[in-house]
């Protein structure tokens, strides 16, 4: 995970601010830095090596056309890339140089080819064009900034708003409140991102945004037997956690008592016994003895003992709305960016690396639900088969037939249509919010289109994106920076899951049935038929009542409120039935919680006024600034040109 920034002024001015940029991003890059200046644009490389080819082979940023190329990412597909490049690389050389050499091929065609988790940039000198991409899950962020007569990128918020006057945007916080916002977007109006799955081409005179991946609709795999399709998983798996253990560092496994944690570490186990060379895998594990319903301790411990070896556990049980330990101001609602048990572990044992089960529950049939495969029948006017798959559903979760028939018509109506979800759409939020910020309020209920990709890859579309936006929302820390990788959003995986029927992931009374199916033998009974976990309750609404308590003891009037985001009585009278044990929207709740906290964090140090937002440099930056001129980088490329 490297850290990229750059400005290019359209006009050829010089670049004034790559001194700035170089103090905030060196912590996000300790294993050296490469800069690119040339008239009217300068392009910083901060490198965090993760793979042994990056250890052993520095980045270039330039290629043989005169491309200026910044890659920060892990390529998952060499073998296959590199079977097209006529052996102008070869398997030795790191993903840079591979990427390059791609670029060099294909031009822009060459992102649908790349297979991982990577942001790239890449300045063309000859035709003026600065091209930015990422990832089709948007694992890897990438920002940018149009200001009249230039633009910025950075893969790190920080330098695109230090210094800056910028505008919150309503639809990011509208997003924030009920889910997460769209992930293009930032809680800055000025400042955006690379939507996942796209690339920007950006001139002196436009900027497009041109999607380079789509799903495959209308591929279908179909099997005789189910024996084929959990060979074809269990391969599909296995290849997924090989590629995110190609690491120089030891790797940190997350490692719950719920299944998905439990098929990452186990199978991970089976990689490395298979494979010699591949990095040791620890594990974290989370718990809370203040959650009478979610105790984890009993599942983890019996993983850690059929291990053999122990690993760091870590207390979740105190919720807190401070966003950083080091008094640093965050730059967006949550962030929580400061030393914690889980970086100073990390530190100690030099993991760089941590594998997450996101995405498991999502697209192997974690929540037991109909409604994707009679969604399906009913496009495909399969009646009869409808009402036989009704009948069977209907048994099970002893509802009347025409209710999930009901609930499965209802995905294609329009919005307008179909009843609002009081879970979803609070009722504290302020009249003038509400009309304003709707698209962005209902982000999450799409409407399904018959004359399209199959209503359950469509499902599938939207499960991904809901990942994404969450993903988005998620700080890299400046303390100790590692890299997240996530087994379940492997490209080729995601592939066969969404075309497979969803009979083989679902079944009547059988969740996840074809990972439970494929992993026996692999990942222990008890943990392969134990029940759904349970959720955490007990400590979101403590922390609710503390801070119900601070905002009423306080004399200041709520930010939210003032900015008309909230009804400032009817969301303390929220706040008082949460306290009194009422059933309440607890997620929405502690969002809103968590964004008054940030905005008075804000109007505290002086850095809002009114939606206008425009925060300071840190002092330790400030300090790293003074001495930063002293300070040469270990490779410095200057042309006039």
């Amino acid at each position: 995970m490297s850290a990229q920034y750059g400005r290019w002024n359209f006009d050829g001015s010089v670049v004034g601010d790559i001194e700035q940029a170089r103090a905030l991003l060196s912590s996000y890059g300790p294993d050296g830095e490469e800069i690119y200046s040339s008239k009217g644009i300068s392009i910083l490389l901060r490198a965090f090596s993760t793979t042994e080819e990056l250890v052993s082979k520095r980045q270039s940023l330039i290629a043989a056309s005169g491309a200026v190329i910044t890659w920060d990412g892990r390529l998952d597909n060499r073998e296959e890339l590199l079977s097209g490049l006529d052996g102008k690389v070869t398997i030795t050389d790191g993903d840079v140089a591979i990427v390059r050499t791609a670029y060099e091929r294909w031009q822009a065609g060459c992102f649908k080819k790349f297979s991982g988790d990577w942001a790239i940039s890449i300045w063309n000198t000859r035709e003026k064009t600065l091209l930015l991409a990422r990832d089709v899950a948007g694992v890897r962020h990438l920002y940018y900034s149009m200001e009249g007569n230039s633009v910025t990128w950075s893969t790190i918020l920080a330098p695109l708003v230090y210094g800056r006057r910028l505008t919150l945007d309503e639809a990011y916080i509208a997003g924030w409140l009920t889910s997460f916002p769209a992930a293009h977007l930032t809680p800055y109006v000025e400042v955006q991102s690379v939507p996942p799955g796209c690339f920007l081409e950006i001139t002196s005179s436009r900027c497009l945004a041109r999607r380079y991946w789509e799903f495959d609709g209308g591929q279908r795999i179909t099997y005789r037997s189910d024996t084929d399709y959990e060979e074809h998983f269990r391969a599909l798996f296995e290849q997924s956690i090989r590629r995110r253990l190609r690491a120089n560092a030891p790797v940190l496994a997350e490692l719950s008592g719920g299944m998905d944690s439990n098929a990452v570490v186990a199978m991970a186990d089976l990689v490395t016994d298979k494979d010699s060379g591949k990095a040791r895998v620890d594990t974290v594990s989370y718990y809370n003895d203040g959650e009478p319903n979610w105790d984890e301790r009993p599942w983890f411990s019996g993983v850690e003992k059929r291990r053999g070896k122990t690993g760091l556990h870590i207390d979740s049980g105190s919720l807190s709305f401070e966003h950083t330990s080091s008094g640093e101001i965050a730059l967006w609602p949550g962030a929580k960016n400061g030393a914690s048990p889980l970086v100073d572990w990390m530190r100690l044992h030099g993991h760089r690396v941590v594998l997450s089960g996101i995405g498991g529950d999502e697209f192997l049939g974690g929540v037991p639900t109909p409604l994707p495969e009679l969604e399906d029948l009913l496009a495909r006017c399969r009646i009869r088969e409808l009402a036989r798959r009704l009948k069977a559903w209907t048994l099970v979760q002893r509802r009347p037939w025409i209710h999930l028939l009901r609930d499965a018509i209802a995905g294609f109506l329009p919005l307008a249509l179909r009843p609002s979800d009081p879970r979803r759409q609070p009722t504290w939020l302020h009249p003038d919010f509400l009309k304003r910020n709707q698209p962005s309020l209902r982000i999450d209920q799409a409407r399904l289109t018959i004359f399209s990709a199959m209503p359950s890859l469509q499902e599938n579309l939207g499960a991904l994106d809901r990942i994404a936006r969450q993903l988005a929302a998620t700080e890299i820390c400046s303390v100790y920076p590692y890299e997240k990788r996530y087994p379940y959003l492997d490209r080729d995986l995601l592939e066969f899951l969404f075309s497979i029927p969803r009979e083989q992931l679902v079944r009547p009374g059988e969740r996840r049935s074809l990972m439970r199916r494929s992993l026996r033998g692999i990942v222990p009974d008890e943990i392969l038929n134990r029940k759904r976990k349970a959720y955490v309750i007990k400590s979101p609404l403590a922390a609710i009542a503390r801070e119900h308590k601070r905002l009423t003891q306080s004399n200041n009037e709520l930010v939210t409120g003032a900015l008309r985001i909230v009804a400032t009585d009817s969301f303390m009278k929220v706040l008082e039935e949460a306290g009194q044990g009422k059933e309440i929207p607890v997620v929405p709740l502690l969002r809103a919680l968590a964004l008054e906290r940030w905005l008075q964090s804000l109007r505290a140090s002086g850095f809002l006024n009114g939606r206008s937002v425009q925060i300071s440099l840190p002092e330790e930056v400030v300090t790293r600034l003074r001495s930063a001129s002293s300070t040469k980088p270990s490779s410095l490329i200057s042309t006039g040109v």
